[in-house]
Protein backbone atom coordinates (compact mmCIF):
# COMPACT_ATOMS: atom_id res chain seq x y z
CA UNK A 1 0.00 0.00 0.00
CA UNK A 2 1.14 3.67 -0.29
CA UNK A 3 2.18 5.29 2.34
CA UNK A 4 2.07 9.25 1.14
CA UNK A 5 -0.23 11.15 -0.26
CA UNK A 6 0.44 12.46 -3.91
CA UNK A 7 -1.72 13.88 -6.91
CA UNK A 8 -2.42 10.66 -8.82
CA UNK A 9 -0.82 10.51 -12.44
CA UNK A 10 -2.66 10.40 -15.28
CA UNK A 11 -1.93 6.43 -16.79
CA UNK A 12 0.50 6.94 -19.52
CA UNK A 13 0.82 4.65 -22.22
CA UNK A 14 3.56 4.39 -25.12
CA UNK A 15 2.41 3.75 -28.95
CA UNK A 16 4.96 3.29 -31.86
CA UNK A 17 3.26 5.52 -35.74
CA UNK A 18 4.21 2.67 -38.08
CA UNK A 19 3.91 3.70 -41.95
CA UNK A 20 1.18 1.04 -42.81
CA UNK A 21 -2.44 1.45 -43.91
CA UNK A 22 -4.86 2.53 -41.09
CA UNK A 23 -6.55 -0.74 -40.33
CA UNK A 24 -3.11 -2.54 -39.99
CA UNK A 25 -2.02 -0.22 -37.62
CA UNK A 26 -5.40 -0.44 -35.36
CA UNK A 27 -4.28 -4.17 -35.29
CA UNK A 28 -0.94 -3.32 -33.88
CA UNK A 29 -2.25 -1.14 -31.08
CA UNK A 30 -3.56 -2.67 -28.42
CA UNK A 31 -6.21 -1.41 -26.50
CA UNK A 32 -6.01 0.02 -23.30
CA UNK A 33 -8.79 -2.77 -22.15
CA UNK A 34 -7.33 -5.32 -24.17
CA UNK A 35 -3.56 -4.92 -23.07
CA UNK A 36 -3.95 -6.70 -19.46
CA UNK A 37 -5.64 -9.78 -18.69
CA UNK A 38 -8.78 -9.37 -16.35
CA UNK A 39 -8.54 -11.39 -12.89
CA UNK A 40 -9.91 -14.99 -12.93
CA UNK A 41 -12.49 -15.41 -11.77
CA UNK A 42 -13.06 -15.73 -7.60
CA UNK A 43 -15.86 -15.23 -5.40
CA UNK A 44 -16.89 -14.87 -1.89
CA UNK A 45 -15.20 -12.81 0.63
CA UNK A 46 -12.66 -11.14 -1.94
CA UNK A 47 -12.07 -7.68 -0.59
CA UNK A 48 -8.69 -7.25 0.56
CA UNK A 49 -5.62 -4.93 -0.19
CA UNK A 50 -1.93 -6.47 -0.53
CA UNK A 51 -3.08 -10.65 -0.64
CA UNK A 52 -0.15 -12.94 -0.03
CA UNK A 53 -1.08 -16.64 -0.65
CA UNK A 54 -0.02 -20.29 0.09
CA UNK A 55 -1.36 -24.06 -0.97
CA UNK A 56 -1.64 -26.50 2.07
CA UNK A 57 -0.11 -29.79 1.72
CA UNK A 58 -3.83 -30.85 2.22
CA UNK A 59 -4.77 -28.43 -0.56
CA UNK A 60 -6.34 -25.45 1.02
CA UNK A 61 -5.35 -22.09 0.08
CA UNK A 62 -4.42 -19.64 2.87
CA UNK A 63 -4.83 -15.61 2.37
CA UNK A 64 -3.55 -12.79 4.42
CA UNK A 65 -3.67 -9.42 3.74
CA UNK A 66 -4.78 -6.14 4.49
CA UNK A 67 -7.69 -5.06 5.84
CA UNK A 68 -8.84 -4.86 9.29
CA UNK A 69 -5.66 -6.25 10.83
CA UNK A 70 -3.91 -8.64 8.99
CA UNK A 71 -7.38 -10.58 7.60
CA UNK A 72 -7.48 -13.93 6.82
CA UNK A 73 -9.37 -15.51 3.75
CA UNK A 74 -9.43 -19.33 2.82
CA UNK A 75 -10.54 -21.31 -0.15
CA UNK A 76 -10.50 -25.15 -1.36
CA UNK A 77 -10.57 -24.22 -5.03
CA UNK A 78 -9.07 -20.74 -5.70
CA UNK A 79 -12.43 -19.55 -6.49
CA UNK A 80 -14.58 -19.39 -3.65
CA UNK A 81 -13.38 -17.77 -0.82
CA UNK A 82 -14.68 -17.58 3.07
CA UNK A 83 -12.97 -14.72 5.48
CA UNK A 84 -11.82 -15.64 8.78
CA UNK A 85 -10.79 -14.23 12.26
CA UNK A 86 -7.24 -11.63 11.50
CA UNK A 87 -3.81 -13.50 12.55
CA UNK A 88 -3.45 -12.30 15.77
CA UNK A 89 -6.52 -12.59 18.08
CA UNK A 90 -3.98 -10.56 20.88
CA UNK A 91 -2.11 -8.03 19.12
CA UNK A 92 1.97 -7.81 20.15
CA UNK A 93 2.56 -5.26 22.99
CA UNK A 94 5.50 -3.86 20.62
CA UNK A 95 3.52 -2.59 17.70
CA UNK A 96 1.99 0.22 19.69
CA UNK A 97 5.37 1.87 19.53
CA UNK A 98 4.72 2.21 15.77
CA UNK A 99 0.61 2.10 14.92
CA UNK A 100 -2.06 -0.17 16.46
CA UNK A 101 -2.42 -1.85 13.11
CA UNK A 102 -0.36 -4.33 10.86
CA UNK A 103 -0.85 -4.55 6.88
CA UNK A 104 1.39 -5.78 3.94
CA UNK A 105 1.77 -9.57 5.39
CA UNK A 106 3.93 -12.23 3.36
CA UNK A 107 3.26 -15.85 4.15
CA UNK A 108 5.47 -18.75 3.30
CA UNK A 109 6.77 -22.40 4.69
CA UNK A 110 10.09 -22.91 5.23
CA UNK A 111 11.49 -25.59 7.52
CA UNK A 112 8.30 -27.43 8.85
CA UNK A 113 6.70 -23.92 9.88
CA UNK A 114 4.65 -21.18 8.48
CA UNK A 115 6.33 -17.85 8.89
CA UNK A 116 5.32 -14.49 7.86
CA UNK A 117 6.50 -11.21 8.06
CA UNK A 118 4.30 -7.63 8.10
CA UNK A 119 4.81 -3.74 8.58
CA UNK A 120 3.66 -1.88 11.45
CA UNK A 121 3.34 1.84 10.23
CA UNK A 122 1.34 4.64 9.93
CA UNK A 123 -0.13 5.80 6.32
CA UNK A 124 2.47 8.49 5.20
CA UNK A 125 4.89 7.94 7.80
CA UNK A 126 8.51 5.82 7.88
CA UNK A 127 8.34 5.28 11.43
CA UNK A 128 7.75 1.74 10.88
CA UNK A 129 8.70 -1.72 11.79
CA UNK A 130 8.72 -5.52 9.92
CA UNK A 131 7.28 -8.03 12.29
CA UNK A 132 7.66 -11.74 12.12
CA UNK A 133 5.62 -14.07 13.44
CA UNK A 134 5.61 -18.20 13.09
CA UNK A 135 2.72 -20.48 12.71
CA UNK A 136 2.56 -24.80 12.62
CA UNK A 137 -0.65 -24.56 10.94
CA UNK A 138 -1.02 -20.94 9.40
CA UNK A 139 -4.48 -20.25 10.68
CA UNK A 140 -5.92 -17.27 12.55
CA UNK A 141 -5.12 -17.36 16.46
CA UNK A 142 -1.88 -19.85 16.23
CA UNK A 143 0.75 -17.13 15.27
CA UNK A 144 3.20 -16.88 17.99
CA UNK A 145 4.75 -13.20 17.74
CA UNK A 146 8.59 -13.29 16.89
CA UNK A 147 9.46 -9.24 17.60
CA UNK A 148 10.99 -6.83 15.45
CA UNK A 149 13.29 -8.02 12.68
CA UNK A 150 13.98 -4.49 10.96
CA UNK A 151 12.66 -0.54 11.61
CA UNK A 152 12.93 2.63 10.10
CA UNK A 153 13.03 5.88 11.93
CA UNK A 154 11.92 9.41 10.79
CA UNK A 155 15.22 10.06 10.00
CA UNK A 156 15.99 7.27 7.66
CA UNK A 157 16.27 7.62 3.84
CA UNK A 158 14.27 4.22 3.77
CA UNK A 159 11.14 2.66 5.33
CA UNK A 160 10.53 -0.55 6.93
CA UNK A 161 7.18 -1.90 5.07
CA UNK A 162 5.58 -4.38 2.91
CA UNK A 163 8.40 -7.15 3.32
CA UNK A 164 8.92 -10.58 1.22
CA UNK A 165 11.20 -13.58 2.14
CA UNK A 166 12.88 -14.88 -0.61
CA UNK A 167 14.78 -18.44 -0.43
CA UNK A 168 17.59 -18.97 -2.30
CA UNK A 169 18.69 -22.07 -4.27
CA UNK A 170 21.40 -22.03 -2.19
CA UNK A 171 19.96 -21.96 0.94
CA UNK A 172 20.09 -18.28 1.74
CA UNK A 173 17.69 -16.20 3.29
CA UNK A 174 16.62 -12.67 2.17
CA UNK A 175 14.29 -10.07 2.77
CA UNK A 176 13.47 -7.52 0.43
CA UNK A 177 11.30 -4.39 1.91
CA UNK A 178 10.12 -0.87 1.09
CA UNK A 179 8.03 2.16 -0.29
CA UNK A 180 8.83 5.86 -1.32
CA UNK A 181 11.79 7.61 -0.16
CA UNK A 182 14.71 5.90 -1.52
CA UNK A 183 13.10 3.06 -2.91
CA UNK A 184 13.41 -0.52 -2.40
CA UNK A 185 16.10 -2.14 -0.11
CA UNK A 186 17.41 -5.76 0.84
CA UNK A 187 19.22 -7.50 4.09
CA UNK A 188 20.39 -11.03 4.41
CA UNK A 189 18.33 -13.18 7.10
CA UNK A 190 19.08 -15.91 9.54
CA UNK A 191 17.31 -18.89 8.66
CA UNK A 192 17.56 -20.39 11.98
CA UNK A 193 15.94 -17.14 13.61
CA UNK A 194 14.23 -15.10 10.94
CA UNK A 195 16.40 -12.33 11.93
CA UNK A 196 19.34 -10.41 10.07
CA UNK A 197 22.30 -12.12 9.65
CA UNK A 198 24.72 -10.36 12.40
CA UNK A 199 27.52 -11.81 9.93
CA UNK A 200 26.13 -9.43 6.69
CA UNK A 201 24.51 -6.18 8.14
CA UNK A 202 24.56 -4.46 4.54
CA UNK A 203 21.57 -2.99 3.72
CA UNK A 204 20.96 -3.13 -0.54
CA UNK A 205 19.29 -0.74 -2.68
CA UNK A 206 17.56 -2.91 -4.93
CA UNK A 207 15.48 -0.12 -6.94
CA UNK A 208 14.52 3.39 -6.20
CA UNK A 209 12.96 6.53 -8.71
CA UNK A 210 15.45 9.26 -8.14
CA UNK A 211 13.67 11.98 -10.33
CA UNK A 212 9.96 12.37 -10.13
CA UNK A 213 7.75 10.85 -8.01
CA UNK A 214 9.26 8.50 -5.40
CA UNK A 215 6.60 5.82 -5.54
CA UNK A 216 7.64 2.27 -5.75
CA UNK A 217 7.24 -0.19 -3.05
CA UNK A 218 5.93 -3.65 -2.61
CA UNK A 219 8.70 -5.83 -3.31
CA UNK A 220 8.56 -9.57 -4.55
CA UNK A 221 11.41 -11.62 -5.92
CA UNK A 222 11.30 -15.02 -7.28
CA UNK A 223 13.95 -17.46 -9.49
CA UNK A 224 13.06 -18.23 -12.53
CA UNK A 225 15.45 -20.00 -15.32
CA UNK A 226 18.46 -18.67 -13.81
CA UNK A 227 17.16 -15.21 -13.01
CA UNK A 228 16.08 -13.30 -9.99
CA UNK A 229 13.43 -11.44 -11.08
CA UNK A 230 11.82 -8.27 -8.79
CA UNK A 231 8.23 -7.45 -9.35
CA UNK A 232 6.80 -4.07 -7.79
CA UNK A 233 4.54 -1.64 -7.30
CA UNK A 234 4.68 1.48 -8.95
CA UNK A 235 2.59 4.74 -8.27
CA UNK A 236 -0.49 5.72 -6.36
CA UNK A 237 -2.41 2.86 -4.22
CA UNK A 238 -4.88 3.77 -1.84
CA UNK A 239 -6.73 5.79 -3.82
CA UNK A 240 -10.19 4.03 -5.17
CA UNK A 241 -11.11 4.90 -8.38
CA UNK A 242 -8.14 7.60 -8.93
CA UNK A 243 -5.31 4.58 -8.01
CA UNK A 244 -2.48 4.76 -10.57
CA UNK A 245 -0.86 1.27 -8.65
CA UNK A 246 0.86 -0.81 -11.71
CA UNK A 247 3.32 -4.13 -11.19
CA UNK A 248 6.39 -4.00 -12.87
CA UNK A 249 9.22 -6.04 -13.35
CA UNK A 250 13.06 -6.62 -13.67
CA UNK A 251 15.88 -9.24 -13.55
CA UNK A 252 19.05 -10.52 -12.55
CA UNK A 253 21.64 -12.58 -12.44
CA UNK A 254 22.35 -11.84 -8.25
CA UNK A 255 19.88 -11.85 -5.90
CA UNK A 256 21.03 -7.96 -4.89
CA UNK A 257 20.58 -6.91 -8.37
CA UNK A 258 21.47 -5.10 -10.17
CA UNK A 259 18.02 -5.28 -11.31
CA UNK A 260 16.84 -4.39 -15.03
CA UNK A 261 13.63 -4.38 -17.37
CA UNK A 262 13.36 -5.79 -20.67
CA UNK A 263 14.72 -2.52 -22.25
CA UNK A 264 17.86 -3.25 -20.07
CA UNK A 265 16.97 0.09 -17.44
CA UNK A 266 18.10 -0.28 -14.29
CA UNK A 267 15.43 -0.28 -11.36
CA UNK A 268 17.51 1.91 -9.48
CA UNK A 269 16.95 4.47 -12.08
CA UNK A 270 13.08 4.26 -12.96
CA UNK A 271 12.89 0.76 -14.68
CA UNK A 272 10.29 -1.68 -15.02
CA UNK A 273 8.80 -3.85 -17.68
CA UNK A 274 4.83 -3.42 -17.16
CA UNK A 275 3.46 -6.61 -15.81
CA UNK A 276 -0.35 -5.60 -15.22
CA UNK A 277 -1.62 -2.08 -15.39
CA UNK A 278 -5.18 -0.55 -15.42
CA UNK A 279 -7.55 -1.18 -17.60
CA UNK A 280 -11.53 -1.31 -17.90
CA UNK A 281 -12.94 -1.59 -14.22
CA UNK A 282 -9.72 -2.74 -12.76
CA UNK A 283 -8.17 -0.23 -11.70
CA UNK A 284 -4.62 0.48 -9.76
CA UNK A 285 -3.58 -3.37 -9.53
CA UNK A 286 -0.77 -4.23 -7.63
CA UNK A 287 0.43 -5.22 -3.70
CA UNK A 288 1.51 -7.80 -5.68
CA UNK A 289 2.71 -11.92 -4.49
CA UNK A 290 4.17 -14.71 -6.64
CA UNK A 291 2.45 -17.88 -5.36
CA UNK A 292 3.72 -21.34 -7.47
CA UNK A 293 0.66 -23.61 -7.73
CA UNK A 294 0.38 -27.19 -9.51
CA UNK A 295 -0.69 -25.22 -12.85
CA UNK A 296 1.99 -22.90 -12.77
CA UNK A 297 2.61 -19.42 -11.17
CA UNK A 298 -0.10 -17.15 -9.69
CA UNK A 299 0.25 -13.37 -9.69
CA UNK A 300 -2.12 -12.65 -6.62
CA UNK A 301 -2.97 -9.07 -6.36
CA UNK A 302 -5.28 -6.18 -5.03
CA UNK A 303 -7.47 -3.69 -7.66
CA UNK A 304 -10.28 -1.02 -7.52
CA UNK A 305 -13.47 -2.11 -8.89
CA UNK A 306 -14.79 0.36 -11.23
CA UNK A 307 -18.05 -0.45 -10.83
CA UNK A 308 -18.19 -0.81 -7.71
CA UNK A 309 -17.24 2.40 -6.10
CA UNK A 310 -13.46 1.21 -6.10
CA UNK A 311 -14.10 -0.87 -3.57
CA UNK A 312 -10.51 -2.95 -3.01
CA UNK A 313 -10.89 -6.69 -4.52
CA UNK A 314 -8.54 -9.79 -4.97
CA UNK A 315 -7.29 -10.38 -8.28
CA UNK A 316 -5.45 -13.88 -9.30
CA UNK A 317 -4.16 -14.06 -12.85
CA UNK A 318 -1.50 -17.19 -14.22
CA UNK A 319 2.25 -16.10 -15.38
CA UNK A 320 3.77 -16.90 -18.79
CA UNK A 321 7.50 -16.97 -18.71
CA UNK A 322 8.16 -18.45 -21.98
CA UNK A 323 9.56 -15.01 -23.28
CA UNK A 324 11.83 -14.72 -20.22
CA UNK A 325 9.79 -12.32 -18.72
CA UNK A 326 6.55 -12.58 -16.76
CA UNK A 327 3.16 -12.45 -19.06
CA UNK A 328 -0.28 -12.53 -17.25
CA UNK A 329 -3.39 -14.38 -18.97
Amino acid sequence: MSRTSRTPRTLRRRTALLAVPAAALLALIPSTASAYPNPGTVTGAITIHDPTMIRTSAGRYLLYGTGGGLGYRTSTDRTAFTAGSDAFSTKPGWWSSYATEAWAPDISYQGGKYLMYYAVSTFGSNKSAIGLATSSTGLPGSWTDQGTVYTSTTSSDYNAIDPNLFVDSDGKWWLSFGSWWTGLKMIQINPATGKQLSTNTTRYSIASRPTGTKAVEAPYIVKRNGYYYLFASYDTCCAGTSSTYKVKVGRATSVTGPYVDKNGVSMMNNGGTPVLESHGRYIGPGGQSIMNDSDGDLIVYHYYDGNDNGTPKLGINLLNWSSGWPVAY
